[in-house]
């Protein structure tokens, strides 16, 4: 039975435990308050499972797991700043709490922390292989945040151009998470594709719930609510509305990207959302990518509790409320 709270408090004492510097405070005290405020560490726990599946102890993969998680903190940071975020996790953004400059050079140094911990680990023989799916990973990331602020302005945007923006932006660093773990583990190369495959289906079914909860999550979300809908994202949401809408409501669309009353912008494209039932539509999206997800974790050789782990943390991330 997976034990998500256990996994998730080890990488937190982890994080209270990382070197960061006193001085000067205000480059590091930004950092250490990022990753104070939370989160649910998946990422992380993902790279402990996927070294744990090979019957490796958790204790020999926590840095890995550590920079995986201090990277995807980097990009949150970088990325509130880019979408003008004022809240994550029910906390005031970096940019907002001292300014844009600061979370800029903060943002670089948690980048380059997360490269210092994944290097220092005992088996130094796949430290090449790891740095290379590491970088690609990164690249992928920006190349995804990159999309996503492309489709704020582009006129149309396909189902399938969305889906490989998420892709990239988000599935990808799962995919990468696990994998990292199971080569430190000695997986086989049929077995590391099969779990990144797994990580990369999870993590699309878990931005189409993100969105489903951006939406619909309220105040429990921890972040801003409607925050999309607000910078006019071009969600799976968004998408499906559009595809389903009629002329007038297309119109209608059209007419609340430049809404400067926010609550009332975002009650009325939910209203439109409902009229079109374009939630029940992304839901069945999401199963299908989780049902992909499962499928891939089928195909991996070791047989035993951590594959059950995995699943369990699978079907976490898809019927979560925040």
């Amino acid at each position: 039975m997976l034990d998500l709270q256990s996994y998730s408090k080890y990488i937190e004492e982890g994080l209270t435990k990382l070197n960061i510097p006193e001085t000067p405070s205000s480059l590091y005290d930004p950092i250490r308050y990022f990753l104070s405020i939370g989160g649910k560490r998946i990422r992380p726990v993902l790279t402990l499972l996927g070294a744990e599946l090979f019957g490796i102890e958790r204790e020999k993969v926590l840095n890995q797991a550590l920079a995986i998680e201090v990277f995807h903190n980097f990009t949150l940071v970088h990325d509130d700043i880019m979408d003008k975020a004022p809240i994550r996790r029910g906390k005031e953004t970096v940019h907002k709490k001292w300014n844009e400059n600061v979370a800029i050079l903060s943002g670089d140094v948690m980048m380059i922390q997360s490269y210092q911990l994944l290097m220092s680990l005992e088996k130094k023989d796949v430290l090449p292989e790891l740095l290379r799916i590491f970088n690609q990973t990164a690249i992928d990331v920006c190349e995804g945040q990159q999309l996503d602020m492309d489709f704020e302005v582009k006129e149309q945007v396909s189902i399938s151009e969305y889906i490989e923006m998420i892709r990239l932006k988000t599935s990808v660093l799962l995919g990468c998470a696990l994998q990292i773990g199971a080569i430190i583990g000695g997986a086989n190369k049929g077995d590391q594709k099969a779990l990144f495959e797994f990580g990369q289906n999870i993590g699309i079914a878990f931005q189409i719930q993100d969105d489903i909860l951006d939406a619909y999550g309220g105040a429990s979300f921890g972040k801003q609510t409607g925050g999309d809908i607000v910078a006019n994202k071009k969600t799976l949401l968004y998408l499906y509305a559009l595809q389903r809408a009629t002329k007038e409501q297309r119109e209608v669309f059209k007419q609340l990207e430049k809404e400067e009353d926010l609550s009332l912008k975002i009650e009325k494209t939910i209203a439109l959302f409902d009229a079109l039932d374009v939630r029940s539509v992304c839901e069945k999206e999401m199963n299908y990518f989780y049902e992909k997800a499962i499928s891939s974790l089928g195909r991996v050789s070791e047989e035993n509790s951590t594959c059950l782990k995995l699943k369990q943390l699978a079907e976490y991330l898809i019927v979560r409320e925040k």
